[in-house]
């Protein structure tokens, strides 16, 4: 959707002026701004920071966005939706984090971003000479809340006092794609996650088997050991066959792999998001178990069938069934196995999340 920063009237056009804001003493400043509250990435249980590209401080410009279909009024849903718009970012989008500097949330909390001193990705043309601020939580149609605004003129004032931006800073009004989890028409919602092939598809045999305990809290990627596939037809089979062997010779409730992944760069649905798998003692009930078709010792999975694994992963977060605190990890590290194959490991270990 087509936002301006200024697209709010009035509410956003921040009640104070450049001759305002550099005719205050600094010691007055400090008596009439109350600094707002800012939750720190540790706080809201950021993943690492990895972008590399500083500001130069004062910078010169302001930019403010708003993030529909964010809703959040307190700490522990705003960090929750904190952490999967930067897995958002970084699974889907390819960034080295979130987009902002600073988040502020109807609650009146200011949330660290990439912070005062590292370039966000919020606007192309603009991100090494300025301040990103996102307004979220806030229903679609609705401006943000008084303590948001609140919020966020304390931020500013506060930025302009530390020396992080200009006193004559400039807002200008940019007309640009908004970076948002909602869809931008009802009509035509984003595509959330990838296609996956169901089970009845591949004609799963019907089974009953236990419950899963979701959100997941760990993804455990696996080899099958098996025969690879590269077309949609191959790759039925040899779940059909898996799901057989699992059964009849291993004493499974069904296939034991949540999804599995074929060099066709299909998804197939194992026992999918809701039943245990039976992949990993001691994980079958907080694990999503995800396992490559092949054997990946010498040579890895193509681009993609990693690709989709990934997509997987991110769509697992977004629609709630996997924790976005999730740990990944290679089935040998909880497991006296070779899956999922030295070749694949070794890839899944430069993924998000990955367990050292």
């Amino acid at each position: 959707m087509a936002i301006a920063p200024k697209v709010f009237g009035d509410v956003l056009q921040l009640s104070w002026n450049e001759t305002q804001a550099s005719d205050i003493p600094e010691k007055l400043l400090d008596m009439l701004v109350g600094i707002p509250t800012i939750v720190s990435r540790k706080e809201w249980e950021a993943r690492p920071l990895t972008c590399t590209a500083l500001l130069s401080p004062p910078v010169a410009y302001l930019i403010t966005e708003q993030l529909m279909g964010m809703e959040c009024q307190e700490q522990n849903s705003c960090s929750q939706k904190l952490r999967v718009l930067q897995s958002h970012s970084v699974h889907n989008k390819g960034w080295c984090d979130m987009a902002f500097n600073f988040l502020i949330g109807d609650d009146g909390r200011v949330y660290e971003g990439v912070g005062w001193h590292f370039q966000g990705l919020h606007t192309q043309g603009y991100n090494n000479v300025s301040l990103g601020i996102a307004f979220f939580g806030n229903k679609i149609g609705s401006s943000p809340s008084p303590a948001a605004l609140s919020a966020a003129e304390g931020l500013v004032f506060y930025a302009i006092q530390m020396g992080h931006l200009s006193p004559r800073y400039v807002q200008p009004l940019l007309l640009k794609e908004e970076n948002c989890l909602a869809p931008s028409n009802p009509k035509t919602p984003k595509k959330a996650c990838p296609h996956i092939t169901p089970r009845s598809t591949w004609e799963a045999r019907e089974t009953h088997c236990p419950q899963m305990l979701l959100p997941a809290k760990y993804v455990i990627i696996i080899h099958t050991a098996g025969t690879s596939c590269n077309v949609s037809t191959a790759c039925q089979i040899n779940i059909r066959n898996t799901q057989s062997f699992h059964m009849d010779k291993q004493g499974f409730c069904d296939i034991g792999y949540h999804f599995l992944v074929g060099q066709d760069g299909g998804i197939y649905e194992g026992v999918g998001w809701h039943i245990q798998g039976s992949h990993t003692y001691g994980y079958n009930d907080i694990a999503l178990g995800i396992a490559f078709m092949g054997n990946f010792v010498e040579k890895p999975p193509n681009a993609a069938a990693l690709e989709a694994a990934q997509d997987l992963i991110q769509c697992a977060v977004l629609k709630g069934y996997l924790a976005p605190n999730y740990l990944l990890m290679g089935h040998s590290d909880v497991a006296n196995t070779l899956s999922p194959g030295k070749a694949l490991y070794d890839i899944i270990k430069t993924w998000p999340h990955f367990k050292l």
